[in-house]
């Protein structure tokens, strides 16, 4: 990964050019992520045309209950992608608002190798690891506490 320059660091913003490159690449995946949802969601909402009607009871509870499962997933499946689309747009909204890569913790801008990854962050890796420290220390204090007892 390559390291912000002194410039990259000094800005307060990504400029205009670099806005539509991100926008390019989150209308990609938004694109993706909708066709993904409206398979997910045909997925459970259809019936099944090879359905159980013609066999045997014991196989059919079973059938059903599978599918029943199955619908289950791929509802949290769906559930999970609405709420990637849902950061997706508002990833595009504030790129509209010309605030988007920029970290909502530290207020430095994320580096651009993140963005293309995962065009959604709103939160540098410094402020992950912020995020992730205090728990880290909890648990550390949890394991103590049990290795006293």
């Amino acid at each position: 990964m390559k390291k912000a320059t002194a410039t990259e660091n000094a800005k307060t913003r990504y400029t205009d050019e670099e806005l539509d490159e991100f926008k390019q690449i989150i209308l990609e995946k938004l694109d993706k992520a909708r066709n993904d949802l409206q398979l997910l969601t045909d997925a459970y909402t259809t019936g099944n045309e090879h359905d159980t009607n013609d066999t045997s009871p014991t196989f059919k509870v079973l059938e059903e209950g599978y599918q029943v499962f199955s619908k289950e997933e791929n509802s949290k499946f769906a559930a999970r992608q609405e709420k990637f689309i849902k950061s997706l747009e508002n990833a595009l909204i504030r790129i509209e608002n010309k605030t988007y890569g920029i970290c909502r913790v530290t207020g430095k801008l994320i580096p651009k190798d993140r963005l293309r990854s995962v065009p959604h962050a709103t939160l540098s890796i410094e402020a992950k690891r912020m995020q992730a420290a205090p728990s880290l220390v909890q648990r550390q204090a949890a394991d103590l506490l049990d290795h006293e007892e």
